[in-house]
């Protein structure tokens, strides 16, 4: 009778410590810090063996690692669906070299000249992007929604002989023909029948790419221009590799995974987060012509994507929108992306059934990322995880610290120092720079101060340096790292930090709204900015019946007293960028001054001891001047 007890004795002894083993793993997040150890800061010794290989066989461009696919590893797969048509890698890598062939050949184009590229989502833009690496130009990857002051300054910046641009955007380039045919910029339109007609397949002389270096400039990605003139961010070759070959190995992507993305091939999401990983994992690539209702599920279905790309608010839309027969008779096992709303999050995952939201928190013109691959509640809502190994090896790499809100400066201590955040405060994130590294670290093309006023020194000893992110963060006690706020669209408000994303997740909670833009506006005799709320009401819901008590009170509920929005501005639709992101400026500029606002928007506010947000009108501007009404 001995070995039964010695056995069931091993087995609980077994059944024990995988319990405490799978405590502390979820505890302390060991196996996420094993598996993303760095989470974007120094390359690992893995990412520097995989660039000295590609630079010893002089095969360091993206498209020598989608020609490795095509020639050797996999010709025959599906390398892209668009629009129920596929390629294969081959296949569309014939169409790359004719289109290579055309650019050296008949436009002139030499190696390392940069070239401006226009144009919406489609596989000839796709063709064009990668014809041009191919023969060793650089890319300037202009945002196809510019025109005017905007499209002229992007492509000066990048110093471009040519604008070679789809059909597609004729509209916004015609404008400005003048402006840059003065400045001797050829415009050069490209459509599918044209690139149809090419039948050129010459080899690509290896003399086109020999001299390119990982340190080499390859592309510029731009910045959205919220807050002015757009900025190129330079991505180097080594840049480029090192994203998509370290996304495919993040994402244990396999040649059978299918990502579809609608996001705009201009950006870096859709640029660095699905064309180059897919690329890298020899996967396939289903792209939508751009976001729509009425096309994303049906296109997800149809294609059998196992991954779904995200960004912005386009989550919100999926699911403000009506029922969709494909919505949840689809392959997809993941969502990939950043920006997922804390109040969308689990609906979202309910309402489609997709088992995984693997959200990150990176920028392009940034340095360092987290990952959260969210199976479930106790993660939702956090763009990453911090764990014991992490904070042991990385804690004194990426610091949290804290910021004056409205003077945007880090706040010092008797010292001079900075000071770091504790549980659960926000702070801007910083990332330590060595300065023997500096030419890796982002920066922006042909603009120094820019790139310099990224960086600080002496924050916490003399003579050191760091990457400000101009982000807010804040990491919990169990390890999770919230998105607060971005530097800018948190304001104060009655001596306290108000968050607009706190207050927008709030918002998004109640039933008749559907989507809010959350900032700060001024008003006179006051310190801060008054919290105020631009909404767009929810599907049914109009302006009678809009229950306005209710909102009052459900706000007071949730929200601390100074974060409560004073101002209610319903309009029919908010204003987004081309990638999804909230316009803010011009309702801050706007405030509420009516006599500033022309466009039809209806105001309500929160007067003192009102139960219910009222309409507001001129008169009540006038009082808020004269300090007749004083807000509380």
């Amino acid at each position: 009778m001995a070995l039964p007890i010695i056995v069931g004795a091993a087995a609980g002894t077994a059944a024990g410590t995988a319990a405490i083993a799978a405590y502390l793993n979820a505890k302390f997040h060991i196996l996420h810090d094993l598996r993303n150890p760095r989470a974007g800061l120094a390359p690992s010794k893995e990412i520097v063996d995989y660039l000295t290989g590609r630079v010893m066989a002089k095969r360091v461009l993206l498209f020598h690692v989608l020609e490795d696919h095509a020639l050797h590893h996999r010709p025959d797969h599906p390398f892209l669906i668009f629009e129920g048509q596929t390629w294969t890698y081959r296949q569309f890598y014939d169409c790359i070299i004719q289109v290579a062939n055309w650019l050296m050949k008949d436009m002139g184009v030499d190696s390392g000249e940069m070239v401006a590229i226009d144009g919406g989502n489609s596989p000839e833009y796709y063709m064009l992007w990668f014809a041009l690496d191919a023969i060793g130009a650089k890319i300037s990857f202009l945002n196809w929604n510019l025109t005017g002051a905007g499209l002229v300054h992007c492509v000066k910046l990048c110093e471009s002989r040519f604008v070679i641009a789809d059909t597609d955007v004729r509209n916004n380039l015609e404008p400005c023909r003048e402006e840059l045919e003065g400045l001797s910029i050829q415009i050069q339109y490209y459509s599918p029948s044209f690139f149809a007609s090419l039948t050129d397949t010459t080899p690509i002389p290896p003399a086109r790419y020999e001299d390119i270096t990982i340190d080499s400039v390859r592309s510029l990605l731009y910045t959205s221009g919220t807050t002015g003139l757009p900025k190129g961010v330079i991505f180097t070759t080594g840049r480029e590799l090192v994203t998509g070959y370290s996304s495919a190995k993040y994402l244990q992507l396999t040649p059978n995974d299918r990502m579809y993305t609608c996001m705009p091939l201009y950006h870096g999401a859709a640029h660095g987060l699905c064309t180059s990983p897919c690329i890298h994992a020899g996967a396939t690539i289903v792209l939508g012509r751009r976001f729509s209702h009425k096309t994303f599920w049906p296109e997800v279905a149809r294609s059998r994507a196992t991954i779904i790309q995200y960004v912005g608010e386009l989550c919100r839309y999926l699911l403000n929108g009506p029922a969709n027969e494909h919505e949840r008779s689809h392959c997809v096992q993941m969502a990939w992306g950043n920006g997922m709303r804390p109040d969308v999050w689990e609906p979202f995952r309910e309402r489609f059934r997709i088992p995984v939201i693997n959200e990150l928190y990176a920028a392009t013109d940034g340095l360092g990322a987290t990952f959260n691959k969210n199976y479930g509640p106790f993660t939702a809502n956090c763009i990453g995880l911090r764990g014991l190994i992490w904070h042991w090896r990385y804690g004194n790499e990426e610091v949290r610290v804290k910021m004056d809100v409205d003077t945007e400066d880090i706040v010092r201590d008797g010292d001079g120092f900075a000071i770091r955040c504790g549980v659960d405060e926000p702070g801007q994130v910083l990332h330590r720079l060595d300065p023997k590294l500096l030419d890796s670290v982002p920066g922006y093309y042909k603009n120094e101060k820019a790139t310099l006023d990224r960086r600080i020194a002496d924050v916490f000893e003399k003579g050191d340096l760091w990457f400000k992110s101009g982000d807010m963060h804040r990491v919990d006690a169990d390890g999770r790292v919230f998105f607060a706020d971005r530097l800018g669209d948190t304001f104060r408000w009655k001596s306290e930090n108000v968050s607009t994303n706190e207050v927008a997740d709030a918002l998004g909670r109640f039933p008749q709204i559907a989507e809010p833009n959350v900032y700060g506006v001024l008003v006179p005799g006051y310190d801060g900015r008054a919290g105020a709320a631009s909404i767009v009401l929810a599907d049914g819901v109009t302006l009678e019946t809009f229950d306005t008590k209710a909102l009052a009170r459900y706000v007071r509920d949730v929200l601390p007293g100074y974060a409560v929005p004073l101002f209610l501005r319903v309009t029919p639709a908010l204003e987004y960028t081309g990638t999804l992101k909230m316009q803010k400026g011009r309702l801050k500029r706007e405030g509420v001054d009516l006599e500033k606002v022309g466009n039809g928007d209806v105001f309500f506010w929160l007067p003192p001891g009102s139960d219910r947000y009222v309409p507001y009108e001129r008169k009540d501007w006038e009082a808020l001047k004269n300090r007749s009404v004083r807000l509380t």
